[in-house]
């Protein structure tokens, strides 16, 4: 069975379709019109493997945030869908990305009980025009939609390209060993519960 999604977001600020397929080789189609939020997000379907379809028309007249905050709530819907309920997958994911004098760690769980914890801290207000601060709403936003508690942190850095940067990769990379299908749970959602 394919594990792929389409969701489609309209709103007055934002216009938005996104398309994933989790068993996929991390190929990424992406246009939000801010450059380097699509290298981000590039950077996360290709260290994911999970291929990445971005369409975002946004208010960019105005700011970046809704356009970055509702790319967020649309990505994390649809891995969310694309899951089918969570079953059958390894459920848990960690990693550490170095990017030169940067470390970060991140540690997920994808349990239906969205939470994050941010402990990010940059350099530079901006990275380019882009404001660093954007990069919290991304992650909480996509956090909620998927039902994913995510711990990112960014161990020490100096350089807020690099900082931002490694934060997508461990993000990423903790998320593909997530998702991967686990033969262990036969099908089921890995909980005590049975279901998540």
């Amino acid at each position: 069975m394919a594990r792929t999604a389409e969701v489609v977001r309209n709103t007055k600020e934002t216009q938005i379709t996104v398309r994933v397929d989790l068993d996929g080789s991390g190929v990424s189609d992406v246009e939000t019109g801010i450059g380097f939020f699509d290298h981000m997000l590039d950077g996360l379907a290709r260290f994911s493997g999970i291929d990445l379809y971005v369409r975002t028309k946004g208010d960019l007249h105005i700011d970046f945030h809704h356009t970055v905050e509702d790319t967020g709530i649309v990505i994390g819907q649809a891995i969310r869908q694309a899951l089918d309920g969570f079953k059958g997958i390894y459920r848990f994911g960690h990693a550490y990305v170095p990017m030169d004098e940067t470390l970060t760690r991140c540690a997920l769980d994808l349990c239906n009980r969205p939470y994050l914890i941010w402990k990010v801290a940059f350099k530079t207000p901006k990275i380019g025009e882009f404001d660093t601060e954007l990069f919290k709403e991304f992650h909480h936003a996509f956090a909620m939609n998927l039902g994913a508690c995510v711990h990112l942190e960014t161990l020490y850095g100096d350089n807020s390209h690099h900082i931002a940067e490694s934060g997508f990769k461990a993000l990423a990379r903790a998320l593909r060993t997530a998702v991967e299908l686990d033969p262990k749970t036969h099908g089921h959602a890995p909980s005590t519960k049975g279901v998540l």
